[in-house]
């Protein structure tokens, strides 16, 4: 055995040292190139991706088709453990890449995903009709339970809706960050603490403005000059000046006041 410079036998320390010193960590698509190499279709497994949001890191899972799957790095403890739950939804194997779906990295950058093509797997169709209502709110905007179960067929099952908020298989990418209930309250039914709230103040959603609404009893916004109410954070609503601005309750009140609905961000009239 050979010894070291004292003239000692190195110990077992020394050596696994010596041999992680040799060692060369893989690149992180070493699997995928495997796959490759040996001829296994791409149609037979999914790709996944590690991306920067305003939340921390998101690791977003594709076929050739579709994205199928998308989790915060903050809702797992480790890669391993993303590639486990993704076969456990989808019994597809997730396999770590360096290129994204098409169209991924700028829908992630711009908060505007609604055009990317989604898998939604095993979920039924009341929860995809949901979900598929979500990804039209657009970024900096919210939308209440209500308006999402009337977009979504399943009119006065806001049940429904929470349930199937808190199943988005595809987190962030579907902005479940945009909605609240009735009472315009946060439903952050998908997230972790805190993670529904940084993703709100990246979009430069004005939280605490519309809690003073909330408690005002005011859920919509009327424009004097125009007769026309909205949600509070729609884009028409947010150029109504302060001193044109009607504050209302519900939509009832707006009607009987003599304004219309929003033919943009269409807010429940019934």
């Amino acid at each position: 055995m050979s010894t070291n410079d004292e003239g000692t036998a190195p110990s077992r320390h020394d050596l696994e040292s010596a041999l992680a010193d040799l060692t060369t960590p893989a690149p992180v698509d070493f699997g995928l190139r495997v796959l490759r190499h040996v001829g296994i279709s791409p149609q037979k497994y999914d790709r996944y991706v590690e991306l920067d949001t305003d939340a921390g890191g998101l690791y977003v899972a594709f076929s050739p088709h579709a994205i199928t799957g998308a989790t915060l790095v903050t809702m797992v403890v480790s890669t391993e453990m993303f590639e486990e739950m993704h076969w456990c939804r989808t019994r597809r194997t997730a396999i770590r890449s360096t290129a994204p779906f098409p169209g991924l990295r700028p829908a992630v950058r711009t908060g505007r995903a609604k055009q990317l093509p989604i898998d939604f797997g095993p979920l039924d169709a009341g929860h995809r009709a949901v979900l598929e209502a979500v990804r039209t709110v657009p970024k900096g905007q919210l939308r209440p339970i209500g308006w999402i179960a009337r977009e979504a067929g399943v009119p006065g099952d806001p049940e429904l809706v929470t349930a199937a908020l808190a199943a988005n298989p595809v987190t962030l990418l579907v902005p479940c960050h945009r909605i609240t209930y009735d009472d315009g309250s946060p439903c952050d039914a998908a997230y972790l603490p805190g993670t529904g709230r940084a993703l709100r103040a990246a979009e430069d959603i004005d939280m605490d403005r519309l809690a003073r609404l909330s408690q005002d009893g005011a859920v919509l916004l009327g424009s004097e000059t125009t007769h026309i109410f909205c949600h509070p954070t729609c884009a028409h609503a947010r150029r109504i000046t302060p001193r044109h601005q009607r504050p209302f309750a519900s939509a009832g009140a707006a009607r009987r006041a003599g304004f219309r609905a929003c033919r943009s961000c269409r807010p429940v009239t019934t």
